[in-house]
């Protein structure tokens, strides 16, 4: 999955690495470029179905919604408020959900110039550093995507807790849910919200929530604002 990509020939190279490494499918976030240009279809090379097939999306919550276990990437040594794993740990939690035909995982790359903002890293369930140099950590959109493509194929270590995270559309849902109500009765504040609720987005990530555990957080947030609502004047 590719993040507000904004060169064709990167796009087209990432295309040729899906063929090669059988990935089953290309997501495209709010691209800045045109994928089946002809740029992008020189350097598919015998990938340009890979192009077709693409699907593009306007956020990246609208790319990951179907998804359980979503990897971000990040070049930067210590993005704020959000760990990091190595690559056998993220990529190791990742591939459960890319052998299981029932389930849905998806590796997330960022802008050439700019990456991932810490926003689109928290709606992420494991944020991937490769281990480039300190000095100078980010790599070219295409190494990157073929180092982690490449790893994923390896044998990992299964991860400790295989019970599957809700989807992450399920997740969005409850918090758009809490965020509405919380701002209702003065907890959050237009101005803060998003940073505010970037901290229960990091806390949920972190304990991996599953479905049934986010239907009970809507059914409590619904019966809260339902209380509110009959309480007021």
């Amino acid at each position: 999955m590719l993040v507000e990509p904004a060169g064709p020939l990167n796009v087209g190279s990432v295309a040729r690495l899906c063929a090669n490494f059988q990935v089953g499918e290309l997501r495209l976030v709010a691209p800045r470029c045109d994928h089946l240009g002809a740029e992008a279809r020189l350097m598919a090379v015998h990938a340009e179905a890979v192009l077709e097939r693409a699907r593009s999306f306007p956020t990246l919550a609208a790319a990951v919604a179907d998804c359980a276990r979503v990897v971000a990437t990040s070049g930067r040594v210590e993005p704020e408020g959000v760990p990091l794993s190595g690559p056998e740990e993220a990529l190791g939690w990742l591939q459960p959900a890319l052998l299981d035909p029932a389930s849905q995982g998806a590796l997330v790359f960022g802008r050439e110039d700019r990456g991932l903002t810490n926003q689109e890293l928290l709606q992420a369930g494991r944020v991937l550093r490769l281990n480039s140099a300190e000095a100078y950590a980010s790599l070219n959109l295409s190494h990157a995507v073929a180092i982690c493509l490449h790893g994923l194929q390896q044998p990992l270590p299964a991860p400790a807790d295989t019970a599957e995270p809700c989807p992450r559309g399920e997740l969005e849902a409850a918090l758009a849910d809490a965020e509405e109500l919380l701002l209702e009765v003065g907890f959050l504040h237009p101005h803060t919200a998003e940073a505010r609720l970037g901290k229960v987005r990091a806390l949920l990530q972190r304990a991996q929530v599953r479905s049934p555990e986010v239907a009970l957080l809507r059914g409590m947030v619904r019966q809260l604002r339902w209380a509110t609502q009959r309480r007021s004047p």
